[in-house]
């Protein structure tokens, strides 16, 4: 037998209009352990959430077990189709998998084929990131995905390499910021290319009670652009303030002697 349930499994646990409110939401949300679930446990979620919706639970069940069910399917399913989303482009897996990357791309930034391959592996991250939390309503072609990465990984690469060899006589500060410019670059290509449909044809817009009211291109351009802006600040602080950490450490006699062991080990015999 099922047990009748009144809440609505779909307005945000936390006050959405208070700035700690929509901080424990993005928190609860994008939390890295619900990334190491089996594909079972979300499944049983998805289950859970879509039988509150339809008004009926199994009996027994808290609102705290239908708010973890919830927490689960925003974490593994996609908001416009119900699909499960593949692993890396969760928003769950975003601090593992980004932190990873910008600690390699912060460290190996000296070669230009060091450069060039981590700039690869993170643009092709942000494509599978941005591909897999795409509007569902407003379809992309194959062509347009590849055309999409193509040009961002282009534009990461080019920016990287260019200011690369530009920065060979600046303070070595200054090449440390490399990859945080090339990231930023790619952005803003990445995240308008592979959302483009959404630019050319608009994105729909309800009201308060969910009624569709129409198509908003102006809507699009101007979530599309806080996208690129949020993308560029969540990047900054680990990759503009870890280098200037990094460089008033390596002032120490510790640090110093790690890089020169580093440098024997890396020299050619």
């Amino acid at each position: 037998a099922k047990q009748e349930f009144v809440l609505d499994i779909d307005v945000p646990r936390w006050d959405q209009a208070t700035f700690m409110g929509r901080l424990r939401h993005f928190f609860n949300i994008t939390d890295c352990r619900t990334a190491l679930l089996p594909d079972s446990r979300l499944d049983e979620a998805k289950a859970l959430v879509e039988g509150c919706r339809a008004g009926s639970v199994p009996p027994g069940t808290t609102e705290e077990q239908l708010y973890y069910a919830k927490k689960l399917y925003d974490s593994a399913f996609h908001p416009d189709t119900g699909d499960r989303m593949n692993l890396i482009g969760r928003m769950s897996f975003q601090v593992p998998g980004g932190m990873a990357i910008t600690g390699f791309m912060l460290q190996f930034y000296r070669t230009v084929p060091a450069v060039v391959f981590w700039q690869w592996v993170n643009q092709s991250f942000n494509a599978l990131v941005n591909y897999t939390n795409r509007n569902a309503a407003s379809p992309i072609t194959l062509k347009q995905i590849g055309i999409a990465y193509a040009t961002a990984t282009s534009t990461a690469l080019a920016t990287a390499v260019g200011l690369n060899l530009y920065t060979k006589r600046a303070p070595p500060l200054v090449a440390r910021w490399v990859p945080f410019v090339a990231v930023a670059a790619a952005n803003c290509v990445n995240i308008p290319m592979m959302r483009q449909q959404e630019i050319l044809n608009g994105i729909v817009v309800t009201d308060e009670n969910g009624n569709k009211l129409g198509h908003s291109r102006k809507a699009a351009v101007t979530g599309i652009t806080q996208v690129i802006i949020s993308r560029i600040t969540m990047a900054a602080p680990g990759m503009i303030i870890l280098p200037i950490i990094m460089q008033r450490l390596e002032r120490y006699r510790f640090m110093q002697v790690r890089l020169q062991f580093r440098c024997l080990k890396t020299s050619p015999i």
